[in-house]
């Protein structure tokens, strides 16, 4: 079902009016099938519609967004703080764990960069601990 709002090109008079599909409109259009309710014109067409807009949807919709940009704006935050705190060691990431973890002089300062699963796990059983955060390139350039 579809509802379209019309209007009588006589007597300028707009109204609302159910259809079972766009095509039902245009086969009763074409058979003269459609007439103003008020003068009984046959010259009734379509009129500019504003799409119906649930407000529950909307207000949930604006609620999820603005966590969305809340939960966005914290992980940034944290990438940041990531970046001016540790060095960043690229695919190597494993490599500088394990010689951290088994060279007591480099752990003055932290390090970040990417793993695979089958490093992380291997990570995990020789007791260096990790952790994996999301992280999102910067794309507001």
């Amino acid at each position: 079902m579809i509802k379209y709002s019309l209007i009588c090109k006589d007597c300028d008079i707009t109204f609302e009016s159910w259809f079972a599909s766009s095509q039902e409109y245009e086969k009763l259009k074409k058979k003269k099938l459609l007439n103003c309710y008020n003068c009984n014109s046959l010259k009734v067409d379509k009129s500019l519609m504003a799409p119906s807009i649930n407000k529950k949807t909307y207000d949930k919709t604006e609620k999820e967004f603005k966590k969305y940009k809340k939960i966005k704006k914290a992980n940034t935050n944290y990438q940041n703080f990531i970046k001016n705190n540790f060095k960043y060691v690229g695919e190597n990431f494993a490599y500088e764990a394990r010689s951290i973890h088994y060279n007591g002089e480099k752990k003055k300062r932290g390090i970040y960069g990417t793993a695979s699963k089958k490093d992380l796990k291997e990570l995990k059983e020789e007791g260096i601990g990790t952790q994996t955060i999301p992280w999102i390139e910067d794309s507001s350039n």
